[in-house]
């Protein structure tokens, strides 16, 4: 008995060191793949957005997000007459915005990878 458990638990360990290494041939890839894209149109529109983001600190703009990236918050009250997005804070990844609804306010942190595009918000 004590044998048929060492072999199912020697088979479960060989099945996660296997997941383990393709995991890490995957990862390897993709990095790979960043550094080759350093240099592209793609990281030229990331640092335009992270610019564009910086200098509109503090002022209340429109923020249009990606397709597969909703925030109901965003799209329904920041980008209406009932309430605003404000621009608070944005690193190399993140950007934080205050979202102000009719009776509440929030902050929320979005990865710039989901935003399309920030325009300022006409008054």
């Amino acid at each position: 008995m004590l044998v048929y458990v060492a072999l199912v638990f020697g088979i479960f360990g060989l099945v996660a060191y296997v997941g383990e290494e393709s995991l890490k041939k995957r990862i390897t890839a993709l990095e790979r793949q960043l550094t080759n894209m350093q240099g592209t149109s793609f990281a030229e529109e990331r640092r335009s957005l992270i610019d564009m983001a910086r200098s509109y600190i503090g002022q209340p703009v429109q923020i249009s997000l990606k397709e597969d990236d909703h925030d109901v918050d965003i799209m329904m009250y920041g980008n209406s007459k009932y309430g605003s997005n404000t621009i608070l804070d944005v690193d190399q990844d993140w950007m934080l915005v205050r979202v102000t609804g009719p009776k509440w306010t929030k902050e929320k942190l979005i990865r710039l990878e989901s935003i399309e595009r920030i325009t300022l918000e006409k008054e």
